[in-house]
């Protein structure tokens, strides 16, 4: 089972709050001046994809004392812990397998006494199965036309992590075939994915564990009620509906045949969920084959974590990295920065995979922690993102660690695009690293013949600070494999993290509070009654009373 002790108590904790007094004042400048091999020394490889470690503010010695708090923390027994299925979500008594969605070994691992990757493979085979009916052709509508569109109904885990995937491997797409999503409850999504729509040649996909999440089901019901204003029959439900819940009764309640259900479990959170039959919409879109390849990838990241020291463990420095900027250095952003435009919903999935997981303020003692965790993660596609918000990065007051991530080769090779994009991508990380200095900025002036008063009135609106921490991340090619196994790396980030934290990353109390009062609310908007709340909340729902 998981360790339960503060990182603060820890020895190798104490260590660098000592070592990081002496880590802080060095510039990464000179730490790249003083030793040639700094690159090699910090960069990790995996498959096809190089970690760079090196322009972070980082010695080898801190490295040896962050690993010594992973060991303190016993990262490495909990590594194992989750592999073979322990319930390390200890406050809903679950185990916590996603990796078992990904797993093509011959082993055995017994969940709740019967054999989960067998399980799996069941699931995989049948969406196996249903994909090629529909690629084939052997699956239409009630019409008898082949199907065109497909739509994929859920939120969170069920939404954002598919649909992060679909785009970025939309070069794999199938051809005339057309995937959509809709998540928010606000009725504007739906009816915008809708009107592009034909009801003839559209499949939806409703994707809820439980089949009663009140966003998806209301947009479920909305697709439906939309779908039988032509169809008319609700037999016709079964040709265009898929469920991927394991609540039975309420599928077939819907209209969904029981047989074009896809089961998920327990040990599935949502936000790891996309290599599960959360995945469907994946493999509807790029083809089954291609979606395995996905899971092949994760597959040998979870390898890589599971068997690597950790030195060389590539998910656990990247989380011990975090650790020493969050608790060290007091940073409370982290941004993402991926320079392929394919990869543009990658921030916005990775901001609930590290956020829903490791926001917390509870440790697992059940005490507050006084330490700080999660930060805020952000970003944006490069070099859209240059024009808007670099400017903070490099001459705000506050220091934020970013990882950039950028494939060598381009999807879409047209002109001198990608040597343009990749310019960038390695200037933007030089520059954060060296920054500009008076001296440097002095010359620059006087070369364009600025002096005296003039220039030195404007030198220090043009210096660069620099030293500011980045990591990057370069693939030959954004594929399949590939961005399985980035996902997976930042799962694994996000676990180790947590670990270390000592707090429960794989639940998320946070967001039943907001639930609970929103599903009290909508009765009183709804029956035109309501019940004493605080001035603003009351205001606020007056107003919308009188002008709705």
């Amino acid at each position: 089972m998981l360790k339960n002790y503060s990182p603060t108590k820890t020895e190798a904790w104490k260590n660098l709050q000592e070592h990081f007094k002496t880590v802080q004042p060095q510039h990464l400048r000179d730490l790249f001046a003083q030793d040639p091999a700094r690159f090699n020394k910090f960069t990790f490889h995996l498959n096809e994809t190089i970690y760079d470690l090196s322009k972070n503010r980082i010695s080898e010695e801190t490295l040896r004392l962050l690993v010594q708090l992973a060991r303190e923390m016993d990262v490495p027994g909990a590594i194992e812990s989750m592999f073979t299925g322990e319930k390390i979500n200890a406050t809903e008594n679950r185990a916590v397998l996603h990796t078992a969605l990904r797993n093509f070994s011959d082993e055995s691992l017994e969940v709740e006494g019967e054999n989960a990757l067998q399980e799996v493979r069941q699931v995989q085979e049948q969406m196996r199965t249903f994909c090629n009916k529909l690629h084939s052709g052997e699956w239409t509508g009630y019409t008898g036309k082949r199907i065109q569109s497909i739509v994929n109904i859920g939120i969170g885990g069920s939404d954002l992590g598919p649909k992060m995937v679909v785009e970025a491997l939309k070069k794999y797409q199938q051809p005339d075939l057309e995937v959509y999503f809709i998540s928010n409850v606000d009725g504007t999504d739906a009816t915008e994915v809708l009107r592009r729509l034909d009801p003839e040649t559209t499949l939806f996909i409703i994707a809820s564990k439980t089949f009663t999440t009140k966003e998806t089901i209301t947009n479920a019901e909305t697709a439906r009620g939309w779908f039988l204003h032509k169809a008319v029959d609700r037999e016709h439900i079964k040709k265009h509906f898929v469920a991927l819940s394991t609540n039975i009764e309420a599928v077939t309640k819907f209209g969904i045949a029981q047989e074009n259900a896809f089961r998920f479990w327990d040990w599935v959170g949502g936000r790891f969920s996309l290599w599960s039959a959360i995945g469907l919409s994946v493999a509807c879109a790029l083809g089954y084959d291609k979606f395995e390849e996905l899971l092949r990838g994760a597959e040998s990241m979870d390898k890589h974590f599971r068997q690597e020291p950790l030195e060389k463990n590539i998910p656990v420095l990247m989380a011990l990295l975090s650790i020493w900027y969050t608790n060290f250095f007091g940073c409370q952003t982290h941004a993402i920065l991926p320079y392929d435009q394919y990869l543009r919903l990658l921030p916005e999935y990775l901001q609930q995979l590290m956020m829903e997981s490791n926001g917390k303020n509870t440790d697992r003692n059940g005490k507050r922690v006084d330490y700080q965790t999660q930060p805020v993660v952000w970003g944006a596609a490069g070099t859209n993102s240059q024009h808007s918000f670099f400017q903070l990065i490099h001459q705000g007051t506050i220091l934020i660690p970013c990882d950039f991530i950028a494939p060598a080769e381009s999807q879409n090779p047209i002109g001198n695009h990608h040597p343009l994009l990749l310019s960038n991508f390695f200037a933007q990380t030089e520059a954060l690293m060296k920054g500009k200095n008076a001296e440097e900025v002095r010359e620059e002036l006087t070369q364009k013949g600025m002096k005296g008063d003039e220039l030195e009135q404007l030198l220090p609106h043009k210096l660069f600070e620099g030293n500011k921490p980045t990591t990057s991340i370069m693939m030959k090619k954004l594929t399949p494999f590939e961005l399985g196994s980035l996902v997976a790396m930042y799962e694994h980030k996000t676990f180790v993290q947590g670990v270390i934290w000592n707090i429960y990353s794989f639940d998320q109390w946070g967001v039943e509070l907001g639930k609970q009062l929103a599903g009290a609310i909508e009765g009183e908007l709804l029956q035109g009654k309501s019940s004493p709340h605080d001035s603003s909340t009351s205001g606020l729902m007056q107003y919308y009373t009188e002008n709705k």
